[in-house]
């Protein structure tokens, strides 16, 4: 009976020293956490290799792999690969380079392999939504929020300056950027998908109207694809 009361006054000292050492003067701290890793997990970066666990490896190997990107960009000259036979025309590289030389040519020179029809258009315009919108507005007025809320130049408008922008030089301007505000899309958009903007992009410019006629074939075709 003894060696129990004396069980229950430990048991009962050791709870009420937990108790007042969870119980801190730090408005913002927790107290003592009963194994925080299940309810506070640590935060992860993108792009980190956080490498070996230090408590079985070393702190020092531990921090070098921390410091190394986990994800990096392909080599130079990496060309994305299409196992579809019926895509096989934008494995081919690139062939104009990032000079106002080539922005010119491609203006002239570079035109989509894609026939325009109601059903690329469409496709376009879904992409045209998530990636362009926020700066050139909704009907390329260069009126997004982007412009409109964050107070930045507005791009020019596709029913004014770049009305007569060849699909060429939209499609270079997607491949690789143009002037300091719009950013190359190539990691984002593979060439099908910037085809297919400028194809919406071309929409825009004649006013919301085909600015090319396809045939019954040709449209039947690209809308079962």
């Amino acid at each position: 009976m003894l060696s129990t009361m004396r069980t229950a006054k430990t048991l009962t000292t050791l709870l009420g020293i937990a108790m007042l050492t969870a119980c801190g003067s730090d408005p913002n701290s927790p107290g003592v956490e009963y194994m925080p890793d299940m309810y506070r997990s640590p935060a992860v970066e993108a792009y980190v290799d956080y490498g070996q666990d230090p408590y079985h490896r070393s702190e020092e190997l531990a921090q070098e792999q921390r410091n190394r990107p986990s994800a990096r960009k392909p080599v130079p000259g990496t060309i994305a690969f299409s196992a579809d036979a019926s895509k096989a025309q934008f494995n081919m590289p690139y062939p104009y380079a990032n000079t106002p030389e080539d922005y010119e040519r491609a203006g002239i020179e570079l035109k989509s392999p894609i026939a325009m029809t109601e059903a690329t258009v469409e496709k376009g315009k879904v992409i045209y939504e998530k990636f362009c919108m926020h700066c050139h507005g909704a009907n390329g007025a260069g009126d997004g929020p982007v412009v409109n809320n964050g107070k930045y130049p507005p791009p020019g408008a596709y029913n004014g300056p770049l009305k007569d922008l060849p699909e060429g030089k939209i499609f270079h301007s997607l491949t690789y950027g143009k002037n300091v505000a719009m950013g190359s899309h190539a990691s984002q958009l593979n060439k099908e998908e910037r085809w297919l903007v400028t194809h919406y992009v071309q929409y825009l410019q004649n006013g919301g109207k085909m600015t090319r006629e396809a045939s019954a074939d040709t449209t039947a075709t690209a809308a079962t694809n």
